[in-house]
């Protein structure tokens, strides 16, 4: 039988907060949402190690080939082609993302690095491999390792050290928040259970930011098969509820791409079409990642 807790929360990674009792929220320039775009630049192995742990639901449904052609060739077509749409799409709408890469594509990608930097775009740690998830079969030190190396390679690669850390497909263990902190990050992004930003009890203090997986692109077309066309609207929907709600308190939207899937021809029409309600809205405050924690950090810590 489980051992009695208390009611509320059962971890104490952060305490239990009800939104409606907490202290309002407030942005930059006084903004309702604080908008920020989360863009994937991953390298999925041919071959991964056979103790990797991958996410399950990428599996083919013809069986679990060694080595995965089809899984590796969709993957190499975003980072090949699909990418430049995604960046053409940003460019014209004035949007400055976050982009998530793993240690791995910071090597075998140099040319799209190269690309984010001279935009001027943040960088987050995204672990090794999109083939290899933060799981409980590490030991602490091999987590460990994973996240200095990660954190080491994307500062080499990119000029500048990440700020926070978005992990593989969601994949952390308990010890994960502490760890990040402990390495000198500023915020973790993997955790959809808000609709604003909080602080963790971790020391030093960390800013989760959330991941709102809800409308990734992903979760929504790939996992969940919701029709493309249905994507605008969608987001639309999702973004008025958050704006209405954010005339008392600030809230929060992130949304993420993948080149590999959004990056398609017959897809990127419905991320232009999205993005072009987005920015219709006003009250935006349009941010990455790092900025959003930065801000909660100059927050009342009850808030």
């Amino acid at each position: 039988m489980p051992s009695f807790r208390a009611p509320g929360m059962d971890h104490d990674l952060y305490p239990f907060s009800a939104l409606p009792s907490r202290p309002p929220l407030s942005w930059p320039g006084g903004a309702r949402v604080a908008f920020a775009v989360v863009l994937h630049l991953e390298h999925w192995e041919l071959d991964p190690p056979a103790a990797a742990v991958r996410d399950p639901r990428f599996k083919d449904p013809m069986g679990d080939f060694r080595p995965d052609f089809r899984a590796y060739t969709l993957r190499e077509y975003g980072n090949r082609v699909g990418i430049f749409r995604i960046f053409d799409a940003l460019d014209r709408h004035g949007i400055r993302p976050t982009v998530a890469v793993n240690a791995a594509a910071c090597e075998r990608y140099p040319y799209l690095i190269e690309e984010c930097r001279r935009r001027g775009w943040e960088f987050a740690a995204h672990g090794s491999h999109a083939t290899r998830m933060v799981t409980a079969k590490l030991t602490e030190r091999q987590e460990r390792d994973l996240i200095d190396r990660s954190i080491a390679t994307v500062g080499r690669a990119t000029g500048s050290r990440p700020r926070g850390w978005i992990a593989q497909d969601y994949g952390e263990t308990a010890r994960t928040p502490q760890l990040l902190a402990e390495a000198g990050l500023e915020y973790v992004a993997d955790w959809p259970n808000d609709d604003q930003p909080y602080r963790m009890t971790t020391t030093p203090s960390l800013i989760s930011i959330p991941s709102q997986a809800e409308w990734d692109d992903v979760q929504l077309l790939w996992h969940r098969r919701v029709f493309t066309q249905r994507y605008p609207a969608l987001i639309e929907e999702a973004l008025s509820v958050l704006h209405a709600e954010g005339a008392s308190s600030g809230r929060y939207f992130g949304l993420g791409i993948h080149p590999w899937l959004f990056g398609m021809p017959h897809r990127i029409r419905y991320l232009n079409e999205a993005l072009d309600r987005i920015v219709g809205f006003d009250g935006l405050w349009q941010a990455t990642l790092g900025e959003v924690a930065g801000h909660m950090q100059t927050q009342p810590a009850d808030g």
